[in-house]
């Protein structure tokens, strides 16, 4: 199973659509996780035109994306036997990194691995065999060198993540 992860697309502000190279890659999943701050439900369309779509909402989305996609859950993939921890990043309130929110917000919990986003900071670590990934952004690179996103593949053996980076969202 390949699973295409974005977040923070902060669309239609940062981009009017999707990038053509988020889209290439996109096209050849069997899911998309989107991280939070979308914006705009429009961008769930975009989405979803590609393949089928979960997701969480950031703390910059509208009440209609927050109500559809609530900001944490845990979902169970390949036959019940992988699970992941989804969240923006910015809470639980309080001081500390979107990872350590992310960590927080999952504490306690029997998870293979949580994706997160808000720092716009692509991250892939593992952390006592619990995978950490952060996409980063498609459209919002900030301070960043390119723009990015992440294509997780599930093995029989586990999870594979890989961060793609691309040079211009046009």
């Amino acid at each position: 199973m390949r699973i295409g992860v974005v977040s923070d697309t902060h669309m239609p502000r940062k981009a009017k659509g999707l990038p053509p190279t988020l889209v290439k890659y996109l096209r050849r999943t069997d899911l998309i996780i989107h991280l939070g701050d979308w914006t705009s439900l429009e961008v769930l369309d975009q989405l979803s035109a590609l393949a089928p779509v979960e997701g969480v909402a950031g703390n910059n989305d509208p009440a209609a994306v927050v109500n559809r996609f609530g900001y944490h859950k845990v979902i169970t993939l390949g036959s019940g036997s992988l699970k992941l921890g989804l969240t923006h990043g910015f809470l639980p309130e309080g001081r500390g990194t979107a990872k350590e929110k992310a960590l927080r917000t999952f504490a306690g919990k029997t998870l293979d691995g949580i994706l997160f986003g808000h720092s716009h900071l692509p991250l892939s670590e593992r952390k006592d065999g619990l995978l950490l990934f952060n996409p980063g952004s498609p459209t919002d690179k900030r301070r960043q060198p390119k723009y990015s996103f992440g294509i997780l593949e599930l093995t029989a053996t586990g999870i594979k993540a890989k961060h793609h980076f691309f040079d211009s969202k046009v």
